[in-house]
């Protein structure tokens, strides 16, 4: 019987403690306690990761997820390796009713509100139910890896899925009938069903306008011809680019695979622009292909480009982000009858052609604008009273059809 009981909501769980960059090329990361020693057993968590071929980001992505773990272990005062189900229950509560740490934002207005021009909500100052899910997730997949090892509690905190009657999920299922979902797991957050943004032409014109520079009117351009994510873009190097065949090559996120992606001529123009304006600088080999504007050159990274965007969405009193660029390329290549499905999956570099089904609904604008339309014929329609046949004589009517008022 569970007889742990804490006010997860009034609980103070104090910022200690902090993930490291460090030289190892075997982690790259370390998470280090209050007094500054290393977390052992979090660096061989993630030392496993990097040999399963884990980025980086992903790296830093689950070292902040245990931080977060971590830091509240620290205030109930409980060791990692005898924590159960009620730390998982109550980190889950704390995490819902936690306020992040503040950082610079992207957006624009209060925190939380929806945006007047976008009509997306801006950041709110509490964890968002994807941040909890993947929260729970890396939690999870860190005592998974231990319990294999021998090491720390033998029931797992954070429960798994299961199917009916307590049964492995799927278990009976029928391979020739799609799979459904099941119920949740336990603590899993909540997810609203959202479909990806779309950002108009007549916004994009707007952002595109608000660039202060032709390099960032070419990233801009190679985002929503090429449907690259940030990372992918910012990564390309001087030898990845064939203005001869207009194509500009990424590392896929995840496979790393390098992808050659057909960019518009605008992109090429403006690439070249961008380039005119650095003058003295050799553009071969594998040096990095976008830099900052001012000297000492260095390659610009995923923080100065979204700050680039802050202080366009700042002019604009919008909120856009660098996603959504991606997001609003595939709705314009799904919306051309002459690219098919497995076109747009494939220079989006999808796994599944299911997530490219996402961009095929239609969107709340198009929906918005067709009712508009719609409500203007029904409006513009007079209502024509139709004139009995010569002949008929008034009474012969009413006793036909009734007296009409």
């Amino acid at each position: 019987m569970d007889v742990v009981r804490r006010d997860a909501e009034r609980l103070v769980v104090a910022a200690v403690g902090s993930i490291v960059a460090v030289g190892d090329p075997w982690c790259g990361f370390r998470l280090v306690d209050p007094v500054g020693g290393e977390v052992d057993e979090v660096t061989a968590f993630l030392r496993d990761l990097r040999a399963r071929d884990a980025s980086p980001t992903s790296l830093r992505s689950y070292g902040l997820a245990l931080l977060r773990w971590y830091r509240f272990l620290w205030a109930v005062e409980v060791a990692w390796d005898r924590a159960g189900r009620a730390e998982a229950r109550d980190f889950m509560l704390w995490l819902a009713s936690a306020r992040k740490p503040a950082r610079g934002s992207s957006g624009h207005g209060v925190p939380g509100s929806v945006n007047r021009i976008t009509r997306k909500p801006s950041a709110g100052v509490f964890y968002a139910a994807r941040t909890r899910r993947h929260n729970r997730s890396v939690v999870r997949s860190f005592y998974e890896f231990h319990r294999f090892e021998g090491r720390g509690p033998l029931l797992n905190p954070m429960p798994e899925r299961h199917g009916r009657n307590g049964e492995r999920p799927d278990a009976h299922h029928n391979p020739l009938e799609p799979f459904s979902p099941g119920r949740r797991a336990d603590f899993q957050p909540k997810l609203a069903k959202r479909l990806p943004p779309n950002i108009g032409d007549a916004d994009f014109d707007a952002l595109f306008a608000a660039m202060g520079s032709d390099r960032d009117r070419a990233i801009l351009a190679f985002y929503i011809s090429t449907g690259a994510r940030a990372a992918e873009l910012l990564g390309v190097t001087c030898d990845r680019v064939d203005i001869g065949q207009q194509l500009i090559g990424v590392h896929r996120k995840g496979s790393g695979a390098l992808q050659w992606l057909p960019a518009s001529p605008d992109a090429f123009v403006w690439l070249q622009l961008y380039r005119q304006g650095v003058p003295g600088r050799s553009w071969v080999g594998t040096a990095p292909l976008w830099l900052t504007l001012r000297r000492p050159y260095r390659p610009l990274n995923y923080a100065a480009m979204r700050a680039v965007l802050g202080r366009a969405n700042a002019s604009l009193g919008t909120n856009w982000t660098l996603h959504d660029l991606r997001h609003t390329a595939a709705h314009r290549m799904v919306a051309d009858p002459r690219l098919s499905l497995v076109d747009v999956q494939w220079v989006l570099g999808h796994a599944h052609i299911t997530t490219t089904q996402l961009y095929t609904e239609p969107s709340a604008d198009d929906v918005i604008a067709r009712m508009h339309e719609h409500h203007r014929r029904a409006g513009t329609n007079e209502q024509r009273v139709r004139v009995p046949a010569a002949g008929y004589r008034p009474e012969v009517l009413e006793t036909l059809l009734g007296r009409v008022p």
